[in-house]
Formats: structure tokens, C-alpha cells, sequence
């Protein structure tokens, strides 16, 4: 059985149409890349399986379950965790301090007014490791805000992955990097899939990226499926180099 199966999905917004009619299955373990120019609805497809909008038509069932219907929170519990366009972290606080409080909720300590000592040296010793695993031991005393990009994204993808998901989808996670940082972001993630042996399914327009790290690629266009397949198949569609990747 698949982990994710979203079957014939649509979200219309009056007469707009984001997403048509696409469906998707990820299996256990893989690397799932979703790519498609500008509009596409790659966006609105991650929503869709994250929970932030229900579909207009369709489904979608993550480990058996049909979650169509399920607040973002709920299937965050079941396994599902993400990141955002924009980093969504706490600038104001140290990296240290962003993992705590998203080690804190995955052990449902959020609306604790305190800790046992027992339960504080559990979360710090989870954050710790977290740094350590995410490449960012050496600022994990300084303010997020104060920090690069690509640190400021892997502090993110490192918060999600407190939450202990089964599935990891990450939304342009190297947009805005020079070659270094998308480097450095490109190699943590390929760890997390490897090492932690997640599935991750991300969208990304660095093709480079993509074609490094995916084992299969979906295409979008204005909304709907254009194609499907493995990196050299993708890289070989006619119609994929006419509407996104361009003739050579």
C-alpha cells in the first residue's frame, strides 16, 4: 500500500481553476519532486495534502486513512509535516530554542506551564541532535534572524522534522540560494531521505535539484498533470520540454 494516494484531487476557486483532476501515489521511502512553471498549482496541491484547503472534488488517503476532510493539526499527528515558500521560524529566538519549542509540541508539551528535569534534558538532548543532524552545531546559540538563508531553511526543514513525520514536504526549499547554500540544503535533504529513511516529497524549479535528488518528477501545467516518470524520462518528454523545460 502506497503511504500517500491522492486520487482525482480538484480545488476550484470560483471560476479559477488551481488544481484539476490530479492524482498521485508516493510509496514508502521515496523522493517525490514536483515541479511546473509559475501557476501551475504546485502550492495549492501541497495545501491540499497538508490540510490548509480542502478539495474541491476528490480525495486524498495518507497510510490507509482518508484524511480529505482533516484539520492541518490532525494530520500532523498522523505523520504529515511541512515547509513553507517563506521560512516560518522564530527570528527572534535562537536556533536552540526553535527546535525546543518544536520538540516540546511532538511530545505533546505545549500547554505545559513547566517541565520535570527529566522531561527539559529530553527536549535538549532531541534539539541538540537536531542541530547536529541539520549542519547548524556552530550557530545554535544565535538568533535565527541574525542567520543566512540557507541556515534559516535547514533551522525550518530541522524544526519539521521534530515533529517526527512520516511524509516531509518541502516547498521550494533552495529558492532564493547562491550555489553554495543550495549545496548545503541539496545534501541535508538527500541525509534525511538516506539516513532517517524519510519520504519527502518536494517542489522545487532548481532542475538541478531536482534531477539530483528525485526518484520520480510530476509535472504541472495550468493546474493539471502533464506528465509522470523517472528523472531521464522526464528530461525526455517532448511535451515537458515544450512547456517547461524548454527545446534544446
Amino acid at each position: 500500500m502506497s503511504l500517500l494516494q491522492v486520487e482525482s484531487v480538484s480545488r476550484h476557486f470560483g471560476s479559477l481553476v488551481a488544481v484539476e483532476n490530479v492524482s498521485m501515489s508516493v510509496e514508502v521511502g521515496e523522493l517525490r519532486a514536483v515541479i511546473g512553471p509559475n501557476g501551475a498549482g504546485k502550492t495549492t496541491f501541497f495545501n491540499l495534502i497538508s490540510g490548509f484547503l480542502t478539495p474541491t472534488s476528490g480525495r486524498i488517503v495518507f497510510g490507509g486513512e482518508d484524511i480529505t476532510n482533516l484539520l492541518p493539526a490532525r494530520r500532523v499527528w498522523r505523520g504529515i509535516s511541512r515547509t513553507f515558500q517563506l521560512t516560518e521560524v522564530f527570528p527572534e529566538l535562537s536556533v536552540q530554542q526553535n527546535l525546543r519549542i518544536a520538540v516540546e509540541i511532538a511530545a505533546g508539551y505545549r500547554l505545559r506551564p513547566w517541565l520535570s528535569r527529566r522531561e527539559d534534558a529530553a527536549v535538549s538532548i532531541r534539539a541538540t541532535d537536531l542541530c547536529n543532524k541539520g549542519g547548524l552545531a556552530n550557530v545554535e546559540t544565535r538568533l535565527v534572524g541574525e542567520l543566512s538563508h540557507g541556515d534559516q531553511r535547514a533551522t525550518e526543514i530541522m524544526m519539521a522534522l521534530a515533529l517526527n513525520p512520516r511524509l516531509l514536504l518541502l516547498d521550494e526549499p533552495t529558492a532564493g540560494m547562491g550555489d553554495q547554500e543550495t549545496y548545503n540544503i541539496t545534501r541535508l535533504i538527500r541525509q534525511l531521505h538516506r539516513d532517517q529513511k524519510l519520504t519527502i516529497v518536494l517542489i522545487e524549479h532548481d532542475m538541478r535539484v531536482v534531477f539530483h535528488l528525485a526518484d520520480r518528477i510530476m509535472v504541472l501545467a495550468e493546474g493539471r498533470m502533464l506528465a509522470e516518470g523517472t528523472p531521464r524520462e522526464i528530461a525526455a518528454n517532448e511535451r515537458v520540454q515544450a512547456a517547461y523545460l524548454g527545446q534544446a
